[in-house]
């Protein structure tokens, strides 16, 4: 007698289930292998070139602040990353 364990609506599920788990194994291959690829050493003599200032990701951070604090000062003491809205005018 023949087992009824994969036929019908059970092997589909059944299959269904192996092709999920293979997409989630490769997906975290993928995120692993990414995230292995990120960490690399930097040698002194490059260190030099990484340091210089057009490599920052703010060129000039005094200016970026400065500008954050003008920008919390006119929407009336709102936090430069708030969510809501500010109740200042807006005036410059």
């Amino acid at each position: 007698m023949k087992s009824d364990l994969f036929h019908g609506p059970r092997r589909k599920a059944y299959l269904r289930m192996i092709k999920s788990t293979k997409f989630a194994v490769i997906l975290l291959l993928l995120i692993m292998c990414l995230g292995v690829s990120g960490c690399v050493s930097v040698a002194p003599w490059e260190r030099g070139i990484l340091a210089k200032p057009h490599m920052a990701i703010v060129q000039n951070p005094v200016q970026n602040k400065v500008r954050a604090h003008n920008y919390s000062s006119r929407e009336a003491g709102a936090p430069v990353n708030a969510s809501g809205g500010g109740g200042g005018c807006g005036c410059f």
